[in-house]
């Protein structure tokens, strides 16, 4: 054989049909005992083991999943709590009960108070806490692999270095593969495809509620056009991430591991769609896009752009995130139970098996943190749904797929970079949810500058019954321009955002500053190694010059 000829030229060629390695049923029954079956969904995960049998690769993807469901939980109960502290309260809030809201000639009822199950002090406080939740997740992480890496003296592997010399072997005058991927043109086309489908997204919704409310023969749906719409809009947005899913990026030419030129698109697109829908209800409270009565604007003369839910913003985001993670969660694991038994013969794996796992899983991380102050109970659904995740993947990885090929690995990869990011990015979008989508802050500012609260003089406050149509907005009844009240509101969500990311950001720089990223022993162990390799290094050359 020539030097070009590797094993994937052959299999181009049809010398050979297919390749993997082979169950050890001995080794292979232990883990079935032990870890792959669902009575073992509360016990520890022999890592060790699946390191031994699976390699270091997989060992490490079980390793960060344990750790990810295991710090799931105080950021559940604490959700939960906040969950439960919105619903104590729900029904005994000094605000108006009921309001009347228009839509062009269709006038319907809401419940202002929908909102305060999720939209209250705790929030704030939850918000804050997952933030900084993120970033010492990483932290402990970091801490955590290194014992394990430490124990399977990969501590100091170099992948790059590995594959080289690989290619030396087969080829002693080989070239170096470069790097070539346009991260510039690659951005430039991703912002156009999610500014692309974010209007589609929205333009949708805009004729659904016309269509729901005009042409429903079911009044509870004309009733409730909108939430409706919201509704089926979150249903397209999830079956547009499922779609975009199996879309991949370009492989990159050697089995690097770390996969960085592979990043599924549907992973930041995910980001980047919920900022642009943070600044789209931004910019409905805070600047009107959609205009008001007298000078609204609409899509071809005809449809009026979308208005926030009457009970406020932040209830179209704690509706569609709840039926997105749902309906993900729920149907990934089902679609991939169903598919894995419907083989009978072993299913084909290849070195993109762990990425997919590894990009579901981001991507719940994702949910779980960028919005949790719209959605405080998506971290419960992430726990529940990893504890059912792990044993799926075991029982997938050992007894109903091919045996995936050994890799080495220290690390997880580019995926550390990418759950960085994700935490930067809780900051910000939670900040701006806060800050702007919710009520949190004009609350505030007409309970100590507006409110019979603000004298000190008001003993109680009663609910108040609206009876006559309203429109959501800080304009004058005469000529509908902004009020000053408006603007203070205004200056007072943009201080917040600014004092809540600095908070945050100081407690998450305190944080890992204090976690260190090797353990004492670990960091001891190492030194001790480097010193007897040293010495023994010293020896041969000593040798090598005596002779």
């Amino acid at each position: 054989l020539g030097v070009s000829e590797y094993l994937p030229d052959l299999m181009k060629k049809n010398v050979f049909e297919t390749h993997f390695c082979l169950h050890e049923k001995r080794e292979q029954k232990e883990l079935k005992q032990s870890w792959a079956r669902w009575s073992a969904c509360f016990r520890g995960q022999p890592i060790t083991n699946v390191r031994n049998y699976l390699g270091e690769n997989v060992a490490l993807y079980f390793l960060w999943l344990g750790w990810y469901t295991f710090l799931l939980i105080p950021a559940s109960v604490i959700g939960l709590v906040v969950f439960l502290y919105g619903l104590a309260f729900y029904s005994t809030s000094p605000l108006m009960l009921n309001i009347v809201i228009c839509a062009d000639t269709v006038c319907f009822g809401s419940h202002v108070q929908v909102s305060l199950l999720f939209d209250n002090e705790g929030t704030v406080a939850f918000a804050m806490f997952m933030a900084v939740w993120a970033t010492v997740f990483l932290e402990f992480w970091k801490c955590h692999r290194s014992s394990y890496v430490s124990a399977w003296k990969v501590f100091d592997w170099c992948e790059e270095e590995e594959e080289l010399i690989l290619e030396i072997v087969n080829n002693a005058h080989c070239e170096p593969k470069m790097h070539r991927h346009s991260y510039l043109r690659s951005t430039i086309v991703l912002l156009l495809v999610i500014i692309g489908l974010t209007h589609v997204l929205v333009v949708s919704r805009v004729i659904a509620t016309v269509l729901l409310a005009e042409n429903s023969t079911w009044q509870v749906i004309t009733e409730n056009s909108q939430t409706v719409a919201v509704m089926l809009g979150a249903v397209l947005h999830y079956i547009t991430i499922t779609v975009m899913t199996q879309v991949k990026a370009h492989k990159p030419p050697t089995v690097c591991q770390r996969m960085d030129g592979c990043l599924n698109f549907v992973l930041i697109k995910s980001y980047f769609f919920c900022l642009l829908f943070t600044i789209r209800v931004s910019s409905n409270l805070c600047f009107r896009i959609n205009g008001h009565p007298g000078g609204y604007v609409r899509i071809s003369g005809k449809w009026r752009l979308e208005e926030c839910h009457p009970s406020g913003c932040l209830t179209d985001l704690f509706i569609q995130l709840s039926i997105i993670m749902v309906l993900k969660q729920t149907f990934n694991n089902i679609f991939e139970y169903s598919d894995l038994h419907r083989n009978y013969s072993l299913i084909k794996t290849d070195r993109f098996s762990l990425f997919n796992e590894f990009l579901e899983m981001v991507i719940q991380f994702s949910f779980t943190t960028i919005f949790v102050a719209a959605f405080p109970l998506a971290p419960l659904l992430a726990l529940l749904n990893n504890i059912i995740e792990i044993r799926l993947d075991a029982i997938k990885m050992v007894s109903l797929e091919r045996r995936l090929v050994p890799m080495k690995a220290n690390d997880i990869g580019v995926w550390t970079d990418v759950l960085e990011a994700i935490g930067v990015l809780a900051v910000i979008a939670n900040g701006l949810v806060i800050g702007i989508s919710s009520d949190f802050i004009p609350r505030l500012v007409y309970q100590y500058f507006y409110g019979p609260c603000a004298s000190g003089s008001a003993t109680g406050i009663d609910g108040i019954n609206v009876t006559h149509c309203s429109y959501r907005d800080y304009r004058s009844n005469e000529d509908f321009s902004l009020t000053n009240q408006y603007w203070v509101i205004l200056a007072a969500r943009l201080v917040f955002i600014i004092l809540f990311e600095h908070v945050v950001v100081i407690f998450k720089c305190v944080a890992s500053w204090f976690v260190p990223t090797s353990p004492l022993d670990v960091t001891n162990e190492r030194l001790y190694d480097k010193l007897r390799r040293l010495k023994e290094e010293l020896r041969s050359v000593t040798r090598a010059y005596t002779l």
